[in-house]
C-alpha cells in the first residue's frame, strides 16, 4: 500500500494530539507535572489552611506559595484544581559576578542588624530548611557565588549583574571585588554590633576568610564599622550590603628612611621600653602605641586609617639657618639667628646642623617628640640658637670674622652634648655667612683698601724696580758684545802698555846712559870752557874776554854789528856797544820766534 507525505503527517499530527490528549488525561486524573532540567516547579497550593499573618510561604501545607520546589522529572498528584505549578528558571551566576538574595519571608531581622543571618540552606536552594532554621527576612548576608541555582524564586529574590538596575544597584556592585597590586583594601562593615567605647576601628576577627564570611565574622565578635583587618590584593567574594572597601597605596618606606609605627588599635598598650628610658612609651607590634620595631624600607599592607607611619630619615640630615632650605623641607621654619656681641652690636649668622638618627633609636625619638618635625621646631630650634646668642656676648664681631673656626669647635661640641639627651647624634656645626653691621663694615672695608691700596702701590713700586732691572738687563745685554770687545780692549791695553813700559824702561836705560856720556863730555866741555874762560879772564880781563866772545858769536851767526838804533847811555862808557849788540840779537830772536 503506498503511502504519500501527507499522509504521514496526518498521521502524525494525529499522535502528537492522542499524545496531549492523554497528557491533559493524566493531568487531570493523575495530576502528572513534568519540569525540565532548566527549570524549577514553584508550587501554589489553591486551597487549604490559612497562613499566619505575615507569612507567605507554607510549611505545613497551608494555602499558598508552598516552600518546596519540584525537581526536575514527573510528579503525580497534583492535580489542576488543587494546584498550580509554575515553571521558574534556575538561577545562573556568571564567572566573576555574584547573587544577591533578597527573603520574601522568615523572622523579622533584630533591631541592631541590618541584614538576615546566614542559616543552612544549601546555598538559598532549600527555603523549608531557611524557614525552620530561622531564616530572616529581607536583605541577606550569605550570597551566591558562580553557579547553577534551583532557587524558590516565591521567597528569594535573586539579584545580579543583569537585573541589578531594576533594584537600584550599579552593575559593579554584583561583580568579584578585585584590589588591585600595590594597593590594600580598608574595609568597613555595615553590620554587626557598635565598636566599644574608646575605640576607633573592630579589632581584627579571625576565621570569616577576609570578610567573604559574614556570619561567622559577626559570630566572632565583628563590629560595624572601620576595620583594623585590611585586604590584600587579589579577588575577593564580598557582599556589598555588608562591606565598603576603599583602595589605598600600601605604604612605601624609601630607601634612607624608616617608618615608626603609631598605632591607634590593637591589644592594650604595654610599655616594653624599659626603666631607662622615661620619656616615652614603646610597645611590641600589634598593640597600641609607638611600635619599638621599626619599618625597614619596602612596601607594607598598613591600615592608614587606623594607624600613622612617621618617617625618619637614617641619612645625614643637614638642617640650615639661613635663607635656603633644604629638599626634605624641615628647616623650613628656620632663619638667620641673630645674635649680639660683646661690643654691643648686633648681627646674623647663618648655621647649618648636620644630625643623624639611627634607626634603632628612631622609636625613641618618634616617642618622645612625635615627628621629625617637631624634634627641629622644639628642639634643634632652641638650642642651637640659644647656644649662639649665649655664647656671641663674650665675644666681638670681629672674633666672630677671625676666629670663625674656633667659635664653630666650640659650637659642635656643645650642641653635640644637649641634643645627644634626645637619641640624635649631631654630626657637626657649621658658621655660614656672618652680616656683621654696616657701619663697621664700612670701617672695615675702608681700611682694608687703604690697606690693600698700599699693598698695590708696593707692588706697582716692585714692578718698576723689575722694569728697571729688565730694563738694565736689556741694556746689558746689548752693550755685551761692547763689553766683551771693550775687556779685550783692555786687555790688549795693557799689554801695550806692558810693552810700551818695558821699551820706555828699555830707553830710560838707554838715555840715562847717554845722558850720562853726553853729561860727562859736556862737563868735560864746560870744564874746558871754563878753564878756557878763566885763562881769558886772566889773559885779557874780564870785559875783554867778554867782547872777544861777542865778536865770535857775531862772526858765526852773521850778526850786524851796526844796529838800526845805536844805543847809548850818554857817558861814553863801552858799554853801549854791548847793549847795542843784545838789543840786535833780542830783535832777531823775536822775528824767527814770531815766524814759527
Amino acid at each position: 500500500m503506498f503511502t504519500t507525505p501527507t499522509t504521514i503527517l496526518v498521521v502524525l499530527f494525529t499522535g502528537v494530539l492522542a499524545i496531549a490528549g492523554l497528557l491533559l488525561s493524566a493531568r487531570s486524573i493523575l495530576g502528572l507535572v513534568i519540569i525540565g532540567e532548566s527549570d524549577v516547579g514553584i508550587v501554589v497550593k489553591k486551597f487549604g489552611t490559612r497562613l499566619p499573618p505575615g507569612k507567605l510561604i507554607a510549611l505545613k501545607g497551608e494555602a499558598g506559595y508552598q516552600a518546596d520546589t519540584l525537581a526536575p522529572g514527573w510528579h503525580f498528584g497534583y492535580y489542576p484544581w488543587r494546584f498550580t505549578v509554575r515553571k521558574a528558571p534556575i538561577t545562573i551566576i556568571p564567572q566573576g559576578q555574584i547573587g544577591l538574595i533578597v527573603a520574601a519571608d522568615g523572622t523579622p531581622i533584630p533591631p541592631d542588624h541590618i541584614l538576615g543571618r546566614t542559616v543552612p540552606c544549601h546555598n538559598f536552594q532549600d527555603a523549608r530548611k531557611f524557614l525552620q532554621n530561622g531564616g530572616e527576612k529581607g536583605r541577606q548576608l550569605g550570597i551566591l557565588t558562580a553557579g547553577s541555582y534551583r532557587i524558590n524564586t516565591a521567597l528569594f529574590t535573586v539579584i545580579t549583574a543583569r537585573n541589578s538596575e531594576r533594584h537600584d544597584m550599579d552593575p559593579r556592585q554584583l561583580h568579584v571585588y578585585t584590589i588591585q597590586p600595590d594597593r590594600i583594601g580598608i574595609v568597613t562593615t555595615l553590620d554587626g554590633q557598635s565598636i566599644d567605647d574608646g575605640e576607633i576601628a573592630g579589632p581584627v576577627i579571625d576565621g570569616h576568610n577576609s570578610f567573604q564570611n559574614a556570619q561567622i565574622f559577626l559570630d566572632n565578635g565583628g563590629r560595624r564599622g572601620l576595620q583594623e583587618q585590611v585586604l590584600l590584593s587579589g579577588s575577593w567574594n564580598l557582599n556589598p550590603w555588608f562591606v565598603f572597601i576603599e583602595q589605598v597605596p600600601m605604604t612605601e618606606i624609601p630607601i634612607g628612611h624608616v617608618g615608626i609605627v603609631i598605632a591607634y588599635v590593637g591589644k592594650a598598650h604595654r610599655d616594653v621600653s624599659g626603666e631607662a628610658f622615661k620619656h616615652g612609651n614603646l610597645v611590641e607590634p600589634g598593640h597600641k602605641g609607638v611600635w619599638v620595631t621599626p619599618l625597614y624600607p619596602g612596601k607594607h599592607p598598613l591600615n592608614v586609617r587606623v594607624m600613622k607611619v612617621e618617617l625618619v630619615p637614617t641619612t645625614n640630615i643637614v638642617l640650615n639657618w639661613a635663607k635656603r632650605t633644604e629638599a626634605h623641607q624641615y628647616d623650613q621654619h628656620l632663619s638667620p639667628i641673630t645674635v649680639r656681641s660683646k661690643d654691643g652690636f648686633a648681627f646674623n649668622l647663618d648655621v647649618a646642623q648636620i644630625i643623624h638618627i639611627g634607626a634603632p633609636d628612631a622609636p625613641k625619638v618618634i616617642s618622645r617628640v612625635g615627628s621629625v618635625q617637631n624634634l627641629v621646631d622644639h628642639v634643634l630650634q632652641p638650642i642651637v640658637g640659644n647656644y649662639f646668642r649665649n655664647s656671641a656676648q663674650e665675644y666681638t664681631v670681629l672674633d666672630f670674622l677671625s676666629d670663625r673656626s674656633e667659635r664653630q669647635s666650640e659650637a659642635t661640641v656643645h650642641i653635640r652634648r644637649a641634643i645627644s639627651a634626645y637619641d640624635v647624634q649631631a654630626l657637626d656645626t657649621l658658621i655660614g655667612d656672618i652680616t656683621p653691621p654696616e657701619t663697621l663694615m664700612e670701617t672695615q672695608t675702608n681700611r682694608k683698601i687703604a690697606e690693600e691700596q698700599r699693598k698695590t702701590y708696593e707692588v706697582q713700586k716692585l714692578a718698576q724696580e723689575q722694569r728697571q732691572d729688565l730694563v738694565r738687563a736689556t741694556s746689558m745685554a746689548d752693550i755685551q758684545e761692547d763689553m766683551v770687545r771693550s775687556e779685550q780692549g783692555v786687555e790688549i791695553a795693557e799689554l801695550q802698555a806692558k810693552a810700551e813700559i818695558r821699551r820706555a824702561n828699555g830707553e830710560a836705560q838707554a838715555t840715562r846712559l847717554t845722558a850720562a856720556g853726553e853729561a860727562d863730555a859736556v862737563r868735560k866741555i864746560g870744564q874746558a870752557k871754563a878753564e878756557v874762560y878763566r885763562s881769558g879772564v886772566e889773559a885779557l880781563g874780564e870785559a875783554g874776554f867778554t867782547t872777544l866772545q861777542l865778536m865770535q858769536i857775531v862772526g858765526e851767526r852773521n850778526v850786524r854789528v851796526v844796529p838800526d838804533v845805536a844805543v847809548s847811555n850818554g857817558n861814553g862808557s863801552s858799554n853801549g856797544l854791548v847793549e847795542g849788540l843784545l838789543g840786535m840779537m833780542l830783535r832777531q830772536e823775536a822775528r824767527n820766534g814770531h815766524e814759527e
